[in-house]
């Protein structure tokens, strides 16, 4: 086969057949291929799309190109969750453990965060001690045990999507619904998991900014997780608006564990509990994960999941060595927080990166003492810029310049869950 008939046939609007998608993904993932002529044909690819049929081989191949976890051997249902990424979204954290203590297994594999969304592998690696770095016995092991994992997608989880990633991030196909459904759940099969709940983040401060092009996104997703065999499930959420209180490595697992403690932002518990509904439904297990956040059973998982993967689950965080302090410029109702100002400014703080080489702070981050449709009293503090280098205040507070409205009418708080696709 020709690189060059692959990308000639999809830009005039032809399809691939199986032969030629297995060739493809084999032929770029080894090296045989190309960057310039994959490229082309991932434009094509943006342009022209991919029909079901080959969406599905094209996702198996990724999936091929490594090993798919196998956790058929564990006495307990598996079950995962992904979220496409917000600002805030410390959910996680709460519900692996939640899920676990209600009987499930969930063998999470998580990533770091780029720009101005966070990454799951830099909150929790706050905690002293914690690896992410397990090997497939481990997570085996860790399962039986505990029922709950959190690690980093090793080197045999889909690689080829290591290279298609990396090459849609600087060619401007980033965006293509067909090439994000197939990164998003070749790796999420890949890991072994036997159902699968998707979190799909739709507002400014989420990746999908329109509700039909996010729920299009769904449909395709669990139509592939169905075509794999991996019972899958969509909700649409809302990220107009940050989750919780908190943006930024320390501070969300601090409170991330208040929500285990029982307590924590209404928000956080509600979706958290709706996300664990809807794993556990998949599973066909009967029980209320509300339950087990109120009788400690959650909590209790927590910390043996932490103490499993090295981590001391009561030492004591990073804080930041400097607060900078936003005060609410008028009396009234909180109107406006945008997702995007304050993840970018959670960024610009340090808690985040431009480039997946570069590192993040653990302390840096923002906290918000009110949100949409609190009232407001002008001077109170509203805003806290947590840091560790002064320098970086400037451009953060650019960042908020027009995040914050306030009104003197009543302003109901945001609709949490958008939609649901199954």
């Amino acid at each position: 086969m020709d690189a060059i008939d692959l990308i000639l046939a999809k830009r005039d609007g032809g399809r691939l057949t199986d032969e030629q998608i297995d060739w493809f993904i084999q032929s770029y993932t080894g090296g045989a291929i190309g960057d310039e002529q994959a490229a082309a044909l991932l434009m094509a690819i943006l342009f022209r799309g991919l029909d079901a049929a080959e969406l599905a081989r094209w996702t198996q191949q990724m999936i091929a190109s490594g090993t798919r976890a196998d956790l058929s051997a564990l006495p307990r249902p598996t079950v995962d969750k992904h979220s496409t990424g917000g600002v805030g979204d410390k959910i996680s954290l709460v519900l692996v453990p939640l899920v676990a203590a209600c009987g499930a297994a969930v063998p999470q594999t998580a990533g770091r965060g780029l720009g101005h969304t966070g990454g799951t592998i830099d909150k929790m690696e706050t905690i002293p001690g914690w690896r992410s770095g397990l090997s497939p016995d481990d997570v085996v092991r860790i399962l039986g045990d505990v029922g709950a994992v959190i690690g980093a997608a090793g080197p045999d989880l889909a690689p080829a999507d290591g290279k298609l990633y990396a090459l849609r991030d600087i060619t401007g196909t980033v965006e293509s619904i067909p090439l994000i459904a197939s990164s998003i759940m070749s790796k999420k099969i890949a890991e072994g998991t036997g159902a699968l709940v998707l979190d799909v983040k739709v507002g400014t401060g989420a990746f999908m900014k329109d509700l039909a092009r996010a729920g299009e996104l769904s449909e395709v997703m669990v139509g592939l997780g169905a075509a794999h065999g991996v019972h899958t499930t969509a909700l649409l959420t809302q990220m107009d608006v940050p989750l919780g209180r908190t943006a930024g490595n320390a501070l969300e697992v601090t409170e991330a564990v208040e929500v285990l403690a029982g307590g924590g932002p209404s928000d956080v518990v509600e979706l958290t509990l709706a996300l664990a509904r809807e794993m556990l439904e998949l599973v066909g297990l009967e029980v209320d994960p509300a339950d087990a956040l109120a009788d400690g059973r959650a909590m209790d998982t927590w910390r043996a999941m932490v103490r499993a993967q090295g981590g001391d689950p009561t030492a004591a965080l990073p804080t930041a060595t400097e607060v900078e302090v936003i005060p609410a410029p008028a009396s009234g109702t909180l109107a406006r927080l945008d997702a995007l100002a304050v993840g970018v400014a959670a960024w610009r703080l340090g808690a985040g990166r431009a480039r997946k080489e570069d590192g993040v702070s653990a302390a840096a981050g923002i906290v918000w003492r009110a949100t949409v449709g609190d009232a407001v009293t002008a001077g109170q503090p509203l805003l806290e810029l947590h840091l560790d280098d002064p320098s970086r205040l400037p451009s953060a507070l650019a960042a908020l310049d027009d995040a914050i409205e306030i009104t003197s009418d009543p302003v109901p708080p945001p609709q949490l869950i958008l939609d649901r696709v199954q």
